[in-house]
């Protein structure tokens, strides 16, 4: 490929690389274990890099980064493909590869064992310049289907929108479009040995930035044997050019791969659609904004202090999660609100309990003195009365309707509150809607267990606060519009 010195970066290039920036300066190198009832059920992943003509230092570190803060792989970085490769029980130790390697060839055994590993099942992920690698090697360039040969080119790096095209893949299903994602776009990849492939999403090289004009493939997929193959030409990080790593900043970017990568190894995607604690542009218009971005707690503290938890409450591979038996108590929202749209996305382990508390004013007592509660519960191991179970307005209103999905896997929760009244929902559907002022909410709370706590569910305004009930929870994509007049 052309040396790009990318002089310029616009604002949002800036905005960015500081968000990507902070979030990955900020994580321990060692990392901590994704782990759901003892067992490591993350999906092994073989980085293999070592050379390239961009700088797969900086990459691939961040790669497996990308990967891992997903909560679904574990990954090993390989230097030396052509040596793994080459030893075929090592390399049945991993369920996919990813590519970030554009370098010498790897040696005959090596090159053998990747091809019949692949062709025996095991996915792979063609990211960036790895499709420009290995000029002549007709099985590699049949596996990547789409490379950079003579010809191929690419304009200014510079923000641009990747639309997909098809609906139907498992990795597109249901996936916004990428907005205004910053990167080099690659244009005229050439179809090598009319190995057939399946677009996903495309992006217009426009000729205003020095492309053809035309729509340019960005996700693609294809078999190899049995091997499923996810490429993206996406992903550009230039050697000494910093300005240049926005691309991998975009959490749109960092999903994609995860999403990707996922289906090359399962054939199936369990993570979700839409980016987590990412903000779509029509939430943004509805005037939603992020309580939790996914890297720090800045938006939060401990219940009834001036400071964050010091221990039990953590943030882990973009998720806000309280340790099983980690203590910490309950965590508060910085702010207040009154009428409001709270969405959330929530998971717990075997067993666990947990809440989302509202309306809550800090006193001497715990949160649950003063605010309702969403509950937040494993209905399946804990068995628990209606007004108890998972969605409801704890002790006071059974939901109905609900389908929560399997112990370890995520649901979405959301509570609405305007005018009085209260709605909860549940992976979409709504569960009850209660009132949650004047007499009708009074009596409600004089036939419960919160009859003879003065200060329960009188307050119209208050902090937001999950529970810790000593059990293992994770929330992300946490969210809210206040709807106060």
């Amino acid at each position: 490929m052309r040396v790009h010195p990318l002089k310029f970066l616009g604002l949002l290039f800036a905005a960015l690389l500081l968000a990507g920036g902070k979030s990955l300066a900020s994580q321990d190198e060692a990392r901590v274990k994704a782990t759901h009832n003892g067992l490591d059920a993350r999906i092994p992943v073989l980085l293999l890099t070592g050379a390239n003509n961009h700088d797969w230092k900086w990459t691939a570190p961040r790669l497996a980064r990308v990967l891992e803060e997903s909560g679904r792989f574990a990954v090993t970085i390989s230097e030396k493909p052509g040596e793994v490769l080459a030893q075929p029980k090592e390399l049945a130790k991993y369920k996919v590869l990813v590519l970030d390697y554009n370098g010498p060839r790897w040696g005959d055994a090596a090159e053998r064992g990747f091809l019949e590993a692949v062709k025996n099942g095991m996915g792979v992920s063609v990211i960036h310049a790895a499709n420009n690698a290995f000029p002549g090697w007709v099985e590699y360039e049949k596996l990547v289907a789409l490379c950079w040969r003579k010809g191929t080119g690419h304009g200014r790096f510079h923000p641009f929108d990747v639309k997909v095209v098809d609906l139907d893949h498992p990795i597109t299903q249901g996936m916004p479009d990428m907005r205004m994602h910053p990167d080099e776009l690659y244009h005229k990849l050439v179809h090598m040995h009319d190995t057939d492939y399946r677009v996903l999403a495309t992006a217009h090289s426009s000729k205003k930035s020095g492309g053809t004009g035309n729509e340019e493939p960005m996700i693609l997929v294809k078999m190899y044997g049995k091997g499923r193959i996810f490429h993206t030409p996406l992903g550009h990080v230039w050697t000494k050019v910093p300005g240049s790593r926005a691309s991998f900043a975009d959490p749109q970017f960092r999903h994609l791969v995860a999403r990707g990568t996922e289906w090359a190894a399962t054939g199936k995607v369990t993570l979700p659609a839409s980016v987590p604690n990412w903000l779509t542009a029509e939430e943004k218009k509805e005037g939603f904004r992020l309580l939790f971005n996914g890297r720090d707690l800045r938006n939060w503290r401990a219940y009834g202090k001036k400071v964050q938890p010091k221990k039990g409450w953590v943030v882990q591979d973009g998720t806000l999660h309280h340790i099983q038996d980690g203590g910490g108590g309950d965590i508060a929202s910085v702010e207040q609100f009154g009428d409001f749209d709270l969405r959330f996305e929530w998971k717990v382990a075997k067993g666990s309990n947990s809440g989302v508390i509202y309306h809550v004013q800090e006193r001497k007592g715990p949160s649950y003195k003063t605010g309702p509660e969403y509950q937040i519960l494993d209905d399946v191991g804990r068995k628990p009365a209606g007004r108890h179970s998972a969605g409801a307005l704890y002790d006071l209103v059974v939901p109905k309707g609900k389908k929560l999905s399997p112990v370890g896997q995520w649901n979405t929760g959301r509570i609405l509150i305007h005018k009085g009244r209260v709605q909860h929902y549940v992976n979409g559907v709504q569960v009850l809607e209660a009132p949650i002022a004047g007499d009708e909410w009074k009596a409600m709370v004089a036939a419960s267990k919160f009859k003879d706590w003065p200060e329960f569910g009188i307050f119209d305004k208050g902090h937001v606060c999950f529970q810790d009930h000593g059990g293992a929870v994770w929330y992300r994509t946490i969210r809210i519009k206040s709807l106060e007049e």
